[in-house]
């Protein structure tokens, strides 16, 4: 019988152990993978931001779906002007003098295709849609829309994943912890995301050190 106790002990020692070495190093491990992911995931958004960006400076609004924005970088082209103060000498009937007149003249210096500037010879742009490491395929939420705040009206987007997406082979504890977080060093929310419907800004809700990672590459 002492025996028996003995072995009980042993084993409930044991798996005591496990657990404080799970509860300490299952978070570090989260981390790890979490940062792995969200960091490309955002990559992912900065690419979709930028193919936006490009697509309202041509059209004056947001593509609101990613086979546009696609065909978009596929086929567009920027025009390129150039700047440029003049002046020249004008009679004025008023003072019945010539007076100096300042104009700003603007010169077209030609196109550049959308798809070479933003992404030169790489074709990422094509699965721009895709979301990285989604074990099911899923794919990023986008829309886009027209926000009116009295008379003033301007274009929006927002493109966005659910956390769960990314995370799917996470603690469930861990993961229900993650999309509570609030903070200037997290990702805000369940969900990553750029852009918003709700007011004027084509900011991400992921910290600075996400970009920072992304420019020493």
């Amino acid at each position: 019988m002492k025996t028996i106790i003995q072995i009980v002990l042993w084993i409930a020692c044991i798996g005591l152990g496990y657990l404080i070495y799970q509860s300490v190093t299952g978070p570090i491990e989260f981390n790890k993978v979490k940062e792995e992911r969200f960091g490309q995931v955002i990559a992912k958004l900065k690419d979709i931001k930028n193919a936006q960006e490009a697509y309202k400076t041509v059209n004056r609004k947001y593509a609101n779906d990613f086979n546009s924005l696609i065909k978009f970088i596929d086929t567009a082209h920027y025009t390129i002007t150039q700047q440029r103060d003049s002046s020249y000498m004008e009679f004025d009937k008023t003072y019945g003098i010539d007076m100096l007149r300042e104009v700003r003249i603007i010169d077209t210096l030609g196109t550049v295709s959308v798809k070479d500037s933003l992404f030169k010879s790489d074709n990422r742009y094509k699965t721009l849609m895709e979301v990285p490491f989604a074990k099911g395929g899923e794919k990023f939420e986008m829309k886009a829309s027209i926000l009116t705040k009295g008379n003033y009206k301007a274009p929006v987007f927002e493109a966005k994943v659910d956390k769960a997406v990314v995370l799917y082979d996470q603690p469930e504890t861990l993961l229900k912890k993650e999309k509570a977080e609030v903070g200037v060093e997290e990702v805000n929310g369940p969900y990553i995301k750029v852009g918003s419907l709700d007011e004027v800004s084509t900011n991400g809700n992921w910290p600075p050190i996400y970009d920072k990672k992304g420019d020493k590459k």
